[in-house]
């Protein structure tokens, strides 16, 4: 196991000896800053976008996104094959610079908490303040004010947030659209909803924050690429709430996504820690709330969906054709290259597979929602032959089965089930509601995988 430290700087003058919280710990520095004093990796451009409108963050919620970022640099760069004892928990601490490094400092137990519980990870986290050479990191934008959101939503390019993004407009509400892109897949399927909103509801105008935060393969030092990204909400998070801040007064930034997804309750409970992401979970979306207020940014997480499976979102969405037409052109698929470099050509489609957890809710919904899935994936089929479960093609689909047998068995256990990925006591009386949408959400996937058979083949 390799415990890392990375180390945020702020220019060439930020030279400051730091000493790692473990002296067999393997450092990285990175410089946050190019040679004119200008964000690098994407965030000085972000920066940008919000000057051209006339907006300009504070500080505070530019040091969230600096912390964000670095954050994403040591999920994504940091190998957890390689550098974590049991392949998947790693030891990681990062030292950051930020304007009020007592407020940022009270924050310490808060921070190490909810990232543990999003990343499965054990992260330490230390604050000092900036270099006096760069105290200050926004600049004024010096722009008249071009336009007046009524409050902030994520795009991520996939079905949910298109549903999301309908509503609202549908409903004459006027949101900024966030969206975090590194890769060209999701570039892609953001830019076709966005072309597709801007067309359907023109004259309106429909405004675009399109943030571009990464790292290269190199970052951190002796380490590999790692792609399970279990951090990459909290991103997310910090971009909406620095567009949110800007804007300024009390701002909504809404987080659309399905509750089944949210809950995310595991398919066999031995399986709890690697395959159960956190990203909008209700305790993980509660700390980040938190985190806000304490931070002093008026600016609040809502997911207006928690309680709604993606087949009752897609069946209840404002505008039911256009979704209709577009559904099949949104990324829903846990890993869309994952056939790249299949031996059989004729199945390296960079496209939805078909069988992996987002992919069967994918399906399942459409069908409930619009009757029909008009969506290419490559396994596209499901009844077509037995699908091995010891092989990606069948084995979610025989975890699903088995975990609604479980569920048909002792129907009362839906109560005990929702517990499970963690706590959710910041709002008991949403309990019969995540309750709820996890037996309505099982019950889609059930209806999808009626006469579809999965087992081991070998």
């Amino acid at each position: 196991m390799t415990h890392r430290t990375i180390i945020c700087r702020l220019g060439a003058g930020d030279t400051g000896q730091l000493l790692p919280s473990r002296p067999d710990s393997t450092m990285t520095n990175i410089d946050f800053l190019d040679d004119a004093g200008r964000l690098r990796f994407g965030l000085g451009q972000t920066l940008d976008q919000l000057g051209n409108w006339g907006f300009t963050p504070t500080e505070v919620a530019v040091d969230l996104a600096l912390l964000a970022t670095a954050l994403t640099a040591a999920d994504t760069r940091i190998s957890r094959q390689v550098d974590s004892q049991d392949h998947w928990t790693r030891e990681i601490d990062l030292h950051l610079p930020v304007a009020d490094s007592a407020l940022w400092e009270a924050q310490r137990a808060l921070l190490e908490r909810m990232l543990r519980f999003l990343t499965g990870d054990h992260w330490q986290v230390f604050f000092r303040a900036r270099p006096a050479a760069h105290s200050a990191l926004v600049a004024a934008s010096g722009q008249l004010r071009l336009i007046t959101p009524s409050s902030v939503c994520l795009l991520s390019g996939g079905l949910d947030s298109f549903i999301g993004a309908i509503d609202l407009l549908c409903e004459g509400q006027a949101p900024l659209f966030v969206s975090h892109w590194w890769d060209t897949m999701a570039a892609k399927h953001q830019s076709y909803c966005m072309a597709q909103l801007q067309a359907r509801f023109a004259p309106r105008a429909i405004n675009h924050l399109r943030a571009n935060v990464g790292f290269d393969h190199h970052t951190v030092t002796s380490s590999a690429v790692e792609d399970t990204l279990r951090g990459r909400s909290f991103l997310f998070f910090a971009l909406a709430t620095v567009a949110a801040s800007a804007i300024g007064g009390e701002m909504v930034v809404h987080t659309p996504e399905n509750g089944l997804i949210s809950l995310n309750v595991p398919l066999d409970p031995l399986r709890l820690g690697a395959l159960s992401t956190r990203t909008t979970h209700p305790f993980y979306v509660a700390r980040f709330n938190e985190l806000l207020r304490n931070l002093g940014l008026n600016v609040q997480l809502h997911n207006r969906y928690r309680h709604k499976t993606k087949g009752q979102m897609a069946e209840e969405c404002h505008d039911m054709g256009f979704l209709r037409r577009h559904a099949k052109h949104t990324m829903s698929c846990s890993g869309p290259s994952k056939y790249r470099f299949h031996p059989d050509e004729t199945m390296r489609k960079l496209q939805h597979c078909g069988h992996c957890v987002p992919c069967l809710i994918r399906r399942a919904s459409l069908l409930r929602g619009l009757g029909a899935d008009d969506t290419p994936y490559t396994v596209d089929d499901l009844r077509a032959r037995v699908l091995d479960s010891d092989k990606a093609e069948g084995e979610h689909i025989r975890a699903f089965q088995l975990a609604l047998a479980r569920l048909a068995a002792k129907p009362a256990r839906s109560r005990r089930d929702i517990h499970q990925p963690g706590p959710l006591y910041d709002h008991p009386g949403d309990l019969p509601g995540y309750e709820a949408v996890y037996v309505e959400g099982m019950r889609e996937v059930a209806q999808l995988l009626d006469g579809v058979q999965a087992k081991p083949l070998s």
